[in-house]
């Protein structure tokens, strides 16, 4: 039976007031202190930007733009793109801030994923900087002693978790690529918050709080956390001396400061000496890695063309089923209010997820049918199974075209919301968007030379087969785990149109598939394509976002035969449309901002 639904209308087009007025306050004083204070000085532009998100209205600029999940990044980045610097550049000073200030996210002991549009050439390239598995890995990495699954936390906190981190190498190569500013003078703005401190936020000292038993493990982390044994809190000014050397050595050295010599060393030491729960981590894997160049996943949509990460991520494959799918269906016509639009957006995301499970991993490791899964003739026989007026019972994996008889078991990972997102578009019209992350929220809380180390390797499979069969995300030595982080650039007309990503476990793929639909089905700017609250199915449940006007479409949904779910769902999407003018927008969740000239 088909609905209709009236009193959602402007709501879902509407910033979440409380999470945004709660945000402002804290975010907003604490900046204009920093001010007073003489330190961490924000510009005005900053703060007016702070002041447009919270009133749900994007930043508009004509020659470049940068949106992060930080004010102090997003100024780093603004300063490399006013001196004439490319997106590139500005990616390197804004991750190279945003590994101080929200190290809980992302950082030098991490991974990203970097999508790029070259004006130049028109081209649209992507970067693989996830971490890999230690060589001295074995399929029971995640296993009790009986072969049954490690429990989540036991696996993640210590040094089993971490993989070789892939972030330093990333940034360098897209500097080497696509920068024409001097690499040293990047880290300019990180070395000097690194040493003089930064203002603790309020997103930060509320996430120490949580954390606070697995965090005080490890004396190192407890020592920086918990200083003289009292956690952190919102206002406090932290300094970290460490990250600014380990900087310092890097904008000397390049990442080879980071991949040899006494930072690896110290690296490998963490890892394999963290007491109860030691890794493999080797000073060869380090010295080993590269960020690698993938072909970019690029799926038709709305006569544009949606580009993203392809596998080990399986962000833009799952981004592109999911609207390749919904492609075929007038989204427009039912509008965001409509309890139809979110059927159909529900049950092609399930029918993606499927597909997800069964297909999607490190393709240097196990072939994965990419042409196959995004192949107009299987999407059109996926998209006829959305034609009922009802939720599907149930769905299962396809069978795209597929050049190998390979037979994988569904897989079992857990991915949990953490991460960040970065996009920029520069003044000679390249555009980049990466995501980046230490995967679950501190990553194996373990922490060396001003940084935490990652926890990415259990992103695998704690399973290696299901019922004899194996799974494709299983760990092997050398892989890169799989990941649902979607950093992705539309394209309109072979230019860009939008530029956007999010943090957030597997419901990226949800968040800026929403983000997409809203721009570019509904006509919602960027801001508040962005604010909106979330609607996420992955699996049959429909999560709606508490709190907010998602919650009202509720009892519509059931009736359609989903059960529904009342849940935070924090995103942290950054996005920039382009068209006569830039246009930024932040999301409210977090704290970023918009910045452009």
């Amino acid at each position: 039976m088909k609905h209709s639904l009236t009193v959602l209308g402007a709501l879902i087009l509407t910033a979440l007031p409380a999470v945004a007025q709660q945000t402002a306050d804290s975010i907003a004083p604490e900046a204009e202190s920093s001010v007073a204070a003489g330190f961490d000085e924000v510009s005005s532009a900053a703060l007016a930007a702070l002041d447009a998100k919270f009133s749900g209205v994007p930043v508009a600029a004509d020659s470049w733009m940068v949106a992060a999940a930080n004010p102090w990044a997003v100024q780093a980045g603004a300063r490399v793109l006013a001196e004439g610097g490319t997106a590139a550049d500005a990616m390197v000073a804004v991750q190279a801030v945003l590994g101080l200030v929200e190290p809980q996210s992302s950082g030098l002991g991490g991974g990203a994923f970097l999508v790029w549009y070259d004006a130049g050439t028109g081209e649209v390239t992507t970067l693989d900087g996830r971490e890999t598995a230690p060589l001295s890995v074995t399929p029971t990495l995640f296993q009790t002693s009986e072969g049954e699954p490690l429990r989540f936390f036991d696996a993640v906190v210590g040094g089993r978790s971490v993989g070789t981190p892939g972030t330093p190498r990333l940034m360098e190569e897209a500097h080497r690529r696509w920068g024409r500013t001097n690499w040293s003078g990047l880290f300019k703005d990180a070395i000097d918050l690194a040493e003089n401190g930064f203002t603790v936020s309020p997103r930060l000292s509320a996430l120490v709080e949580r954390d606070a038993d697995r965090l005080q493990r490890f004396p190192e982390t407890a020592e920086y956390f918990f200083p003289g044994g009292v956690a952190i809190t919102a206002g406090d000014r932290l300094a970290n001396p460490a990250y600014a050397d380990t900087l310092r050595q890097i904008a000397s050295k390049g990442s080879s400061a980071f991949y040899s010599g006494a930072i690896a060393e110290d690296i490998v030491a963490t890892v394999r000496g963290a007491p109860g729960n030691p890794g493999t981590l080797s000073t060869f894997d380090l010295s080993l890695y590269q960020a690698v160049e993938r072909p970019a996943v690029c799926v038709p949509y709305r006569e544009r063309e949606v580009c993203g990460m392809g596998p080990p991520s399986s962000g833009a494959l799952t981004v592109g089923q999911i609207l390749g799918m919904l492609d075929r269906y007038d989204l427009s016509a039912l509008g965001p209010e409509s309890p139809e639009a979110w059927r159909l957006i529900g049950d092609a995301s399930r029918l993606a997820f499927s597909d997800r499970g069964r297909y999607m991993a490190d393709s240097d490791f196990v072939p994965v049918p990419v042409k196959g899964l995004v192949a107009s003739d299987y999407l059109d026989e996926r998209a006829a199974l959305l034609e009922g007026d009802d939720a599907l019972p149930e769905v299962a994996a396809g069978s795209p075209e597929f050049d190998h008889a390979l037979n994988w078991a569904q897989d079992e990972s857990i991915e949990l919301p953490s991460t960040s997102h970065i996009s920029i578009v520069d003044s000679d019209g390249n555009a980049l968007s990466m995501t980046t992350t230490i995967e679950n929220g501190f990553g194996s809380r373990l922490f060396v030379r001003g940084f935490l180390l990652n926890n990415e390797l259990t992103d695998f499979s704690f399973r290696s087969h299901a019922n004899g069969v194996p799974i494709a995300n299983r760990v092997e030595p050398g892989k890169r785990p799989r990941s649902s982080m979607a950093p992705t650039i539309v394209l309109k007309d072979g230019a860009p149109s939008l530029v956007v990503g999010s943090p957030g476990g597997s419901r990226i793929i949800g968040y800026v598939v929403q983000a997409i639909v809203a721009h570019v089905d509904w006509g919602v700017d960027v801001q508040k394509a962005v604010a909106m609250p979330h609607l996420v199915n992955r699996f049959g449940t429909y999560d709606l976002e508490a709190g907010t006007a998602a919650e009202e479409l509720g009892p519509a949904l059931q009736e359609l035969g989903y059960e529904v779910n009342a849940r935070a769902l924090t995103s942290g999407l950054h996005a920039i449309s382009l068209g006569d003018s830039l246009l930024g927008g932040a999301d409210p969740r977090r704290e970023g901002i918009a910045l452009g000239k």
